[in-house]
């Protein structure tokens, strides 16, 4: 009601309220963000998600972080108002957390073990599971063949910190990989063409472009940066996907990873490339951030 009535004096006294100013007992920062909605004041509310996800994501609510991010994600670029870089960055982790399950159910553990270092270079920002995230970093990687990566990660469970924390079930196979590590050069990870310029070749996982400097959207299926060779958009929230890897996703599950929106196979479709690059462009031209409504 608030929201509907654009009253200054209204809207500075729901806020008091909710902050805690006039009875001293701060409210849930969820009504704080809905006000913001509800006034059209899309930058601040970007901003209280970002809290409040953060604050989900350090008591272990990754699912429910992940919901947060997307929803605002979702309503920013609906009002073509450019989503803030780190809110970008924080759904781009948590999402690529959140793909290490599916992509090992099938079987794709060098893609699995990828995204797990992914998160493992964050793992401050997943304080709840440390030990378990760690964990599964050094058994994907094993898996994958990557030995060093696994012995770099084993390492660190050997400190007395985490060492207590592990369970008896991986103790001993993490011990063997740290003390007869064998081989620990690991093979170049494979490089594609930088969307945004041809000529530059990138490694799958990274998401700059070596030339430009400029961030390279990933793809929703596999965390890897997109390819204007095989992309497609997801029918449900448009975001952006390797057409051949999002096709056998949804052949498994019928649902987005992203939106978890049930998706038919049959409106996949894989752009054109020249309708890839022309898409590619226009996600350096979004617009810039604008004022909402007070």
């Amino acid at each position: 009601m608030v929201g509907r009535a654009l009253s200054d004096i209204l809207t500075h006294q729901l806020i008091d309220f909710l902050m805690g100013e006039s009875d001293g007992v701060p409210k849930d920062p969820n009504y704080i963000f809905r006000l913001y909605m509800a006034l059209g004041n899309y930058p601040q509310a970007a901003k209280t998600a970002v809290i409040i996800s953060r604050q989900e994501q350090e008591l272990g609510n990754y699912r429910v972080a992940h919901q947060i991010l997307f929803d605002t994600h979702k309503e920013l670029t609906a009002q073509k108002i450019r989503v803030p870089q780190e809110l970008a960055h924080n759904l781009m982790l948590l999402h690529s957390y959140m793909l290490v399950k599916p992509l090992s159910k099938l079987g794709d553990h060098m893609a699995a073990a990828r995204m797990l270092v992914r998160v493992a270079r964050n793992i401050s920002k997943f304080p709840m599971h440390v030990v378990p995230i760690i964990t599964s970093t050094v058994i994907e990687c094993h898996r994958a063949g990557l030995r060093g990566m696994a012995f770099e990660y084993a390492s660190m469970l050997m400190r007395p910190d985490y060492r207590e924390q592990l369970q008896d079930a991986y103790k001993r196979k993490i011990e063997a990989i740290v003390r007869k590590p064998g081989d620990k050069t690991d093979a170049d990870e494979p490089e594609t063409a930088s969307p945004y310029d041809p000529n530059a070749r990138v490694p799958e996982t990274v998401l700059e472009c070596p030339t430009t400097k400029n961030f390279i959207p990933y793809c929703i299926a596999t965390g890897r940066h997109i390819t204007v060779s095989d992309l497609c958009l997801c029918p449900s929230c448009n975001f952006p996907a390797s057409f051949g890897y999002f096709t056998k996703l949804i052949e498994g599950d019928g649902v987005c990873p992203m939106c978890s929106g049930d998706v038919p196979l049959a409106m996949i479709n894989r752009m054109e490339e020249s309708d890839a690059k022309d898409w590619v462009a226009k996600q350096l031209k979004k617009p810039t951030e604008k004022n909402g409504k007070r």
